[in-house]
């Protein structure tokens, strides 16, 4: 996991360059008009610099922000800009790294005013910096507002609209997620299928080449083509919205997660020896007079698996680059998702090229090659098992609690020990008991330390790494010290007493499952509203559940200082008729989940899980959407941007 982290945090950095590359903002702003009594307001501008950036104070010599008051109305400024937030010194310059506020007096000179301008701004990254950017505001003062004061937030999706970009950085941006793909738990599974797939060799050097490199062909088209036809689709039929389903279908529904988990334990019950996975021996024949056309066959299939199975994970980032197609943008989307594509494919194109470079090995090759084999079908079991549990988790079946599911790896994972012990043999094992090797013997400690890892899961342990993987603790039946879930006391209902879903927010926290009770909940408590967009299928949800939340200071301010609000965008529940969604095009969504999903998209511009938006009680948002980011200290500076903004 710590690898992983290190991966996405290289690659969010590389994002804000490409960002700035393509003109896009360095630092997302919002503004508020705030009283301060004997007709004094402070106009108080918060801006968070995206990922891998920092901006500079009122002080700095060279690269201080300014604030341009060009329509004043009922009202005159009083001083300077000044900084809010204190701001660290880095070689002796005020330095803004993650959200900060800063100030200007206004007074006004009626019984109501207006102020609009622009501030400008500079920010660098590592040892470059952008162009001095600007933000427009225009803020209404005086009391005979509705609410305590006035606010402007910048609209993330007229700020991406607006700023096109080059086709050059778009095409870069796709590469970089195209490899941050490969480390995806629903496409890295894949690796040693893939592995598996092409160990059989193909009778000389030169077929072997031509296979992988059809593969990886085969990936690239499977991407390519079908999006660049649906694109053209909802070019000329205008559905924007039906591409979405069409993914959140194969991320979330009942029969592809099925379908999957059978293919993986297929998959398995092939590596342990069962049974080989070949064609119809009409088709083997056919093949031997004309091999190519018989192994492509089998390559193809194998291509279109990996690409159905990794719709889980990069169906959000190719729905959102399908979504730019309907911002005037025809071509680009397609050379995009080509490069996506192609990026996506290559480590898979390396991998169908090094089994065939094993055949060359001589000697007992074959003995250790089954070896890998076996240990990739136990992996292939375990990890399988993730998409029983997506499907289980969206129909709230209640098949693969929490605890169940632990069990079950806990066993794969002991047989896996046992077999590298030599205690366990299969069909095709060399039947030669030979003496531990210092590899298996380190393969050995580290699978049952991996299972002496799990088992206090049994009893509620977080198991925080194993958090993207693991169904959500609040399905666990018994937590120690809690007592089982049915003898235990009913959580408390203080805020959410009125909640219409039977659904669960992680953690024991308290909270409600539409946008609606939420709004009405925060104008009673006086509470701002947090919005966790989120799905049961999502790994990345879990990972920010288990490592940021949990951390006792961000638990605080959830439970005391919001309202909670969670949007489930693949839960499958049926909503009453008088809550089904009528969409632009008269389509009618009658389902919890695609509510949600049309709602966010909407109201939010957000096509992925996780965000976080917060809110005040009228729905206007109080600081920009934040997605998957592992940093507490940011996430806390994040929920305490949004409480100075809401007061």
């Amino acid at each position: 996991m710590k690898l992983k982290s290190i991966f996405l945090a290289l690659l969010l950095c590389a994002q804000g360059i490409v960002a700035a590359a393509q003109g896009l903002v360095t630092v997302r702003w919002s503004a508020e008009a705030v009283p301060a009594g004997d007709g004094l307001y402070e106009l108080v501008l918060t801006g968070e610099p995206a990922e891998g950036w920092h901006t500079y104070g009122t002080a700095s010599e060279y690269s201080a922000p300014s604030l341009t008051l060009e329509k004043l109305s009922g009202c005159a400024p009083e001083g300077g800009l000044y900084d809010i937030t204190e701001p660290v010194l880095e070689d002796g310059e005020p330095v803004f790294h993650g959200p900060f506020k800063l100030g200007q007096k206004l007074r006004l000179t009626e019984d109501r005013g207006e102020a609009g301008g622009y501030v400008t701004w500079l920010a660098c990254t590592g040892g470059a910096c952008a162009s001095p950017e600007d933000w427009e505001f225009n803020l209404t003062l005086g009391a005979a507002l509705d609410s305590s004061h006035s606010s402007a937030i910048a609209d993330p999706s007229e700020e991406e609209s607006s700023s096109d970009g080059s086709l050059w950085a778009l095409i870069l941006e796709a590469i970089l997620w195209g490899f941050a793909m490969l480390l995806t738990p629903c496409v890295f599974p894949m690796v040693p299928m893939t592995v598996s797939f092409f160990l059989k060799g193909s009778g000389s050097a030169a077929a072997g080449r031509f296979k992988a490199f059809m593969y990886g062909l085969f990936i690239v088209l499977l991407y390519t083509v079908p999006i660049s036809i649906i694109i053209l689709i909802t070019r000329v039929v205008g559905g924007d919205a039906v591409t979405a389903d069409i993914f959140n279908w194969l991320a979330t529904h009942w029969l592809p997660n099925l379908i999957f988990f059978v293919v993986f334990m297929v998959f398995a019950a092939s590596f342990f020896g069962a049974f080989e996975i070949v064609l119809p021996s009409s088709l083997v024949n056919k093949s031997d007079k004309n091999s190519e056309k018989g192994g492509l066959a089998g390559i193809f299939f194998m291509a279109l698996t990996l690409v159905l199975v990794s719709f889980s994970c990069t169906g959000p980032i190719v729905g959102s680059v399908l979504i730019r197609s309907t911002a005037g943008e025809f071509w680009t989307p397609m050379v995009t998702m080509l490069a996506f594509s192609t990026a996506f494919a290559l480590p898979f194109t390396l991998l169908a090229l090094f089994p065939s470079l094993l055949g060359k090995l001589k000697g007992k090759s074959g003995s250790w090659l089954n070896s890998v084999k076996v240990v990739l079908g136990f992996i292939e079991v375990a990890l399988g098992f993730k998409f029983l549990s997506v499907a289980d988790q969206t129909y709230h079946w209640g098949l693969l609690d929490r605890e169940v599911y632990l069990a079950i790896w806990i066993v794969v994972f002991s047989l896996l020990g046992l077999y590298l012990l030599g205690k366990i043999k299969f069909p095709h094992d060399d039947p030669e008991q030979k003496p531990l090797s210092v590899l298996r013997l380190g393969l050995v400690i580290l699978v049952f330390s991996f299972v002496v890892y799990m088992i206090p899961g049994m009893w509620g342990a977080p198991l925080k790494a194993l958090s993207g993987y693991l169904p959500p603790l609040e399905t666990q039946d018994f937590v120690l010290g809690q007592g089982s879930a049915s003898a235990a006391p009913a959580p408390s209902r203080t805020t959410a007493a009125g909640q219409k879903y039977d659904l669960k927010m992680p953690l024991s926290l308290d909270g409600y499952f539409t946008l609606e009770e939420g709004l009405a909940a925060s104008k009673k408590l006086g509470r701002p509203v947090f919005v966790d967009i989120t799905g049961h299928g999502c790994v990345n949800c879990r990972e920010m559940e288990q490592r940021v939340w949990s951390d006792p200071r961000v638990l605080e301010i959830l439970r005391n200082e919001y309202v909670l609000v969670a949007l489930y965008t693949d839960d499958k529940t049926r909503l009453a008729e008088e809550d089904w969604v009528t969409m632009e095009n008269g389509r009618v969504l009658k389902d919890l989940g695609r509510a949600n999903s049309y709602l966010v998209r909407e109201r939010f511009g957000v096509n992925a899980q996780p965000n976080y938006v917060l809110l005040d009680g009228d729905g206007r948002q109080l600081a920009p959407v934040r997605g998957y980011n592992l940093d507490v200290e940011d996430f806390i500076a994040f929920l305490r941007s949004g409480l100075e903004a809401y007061r």
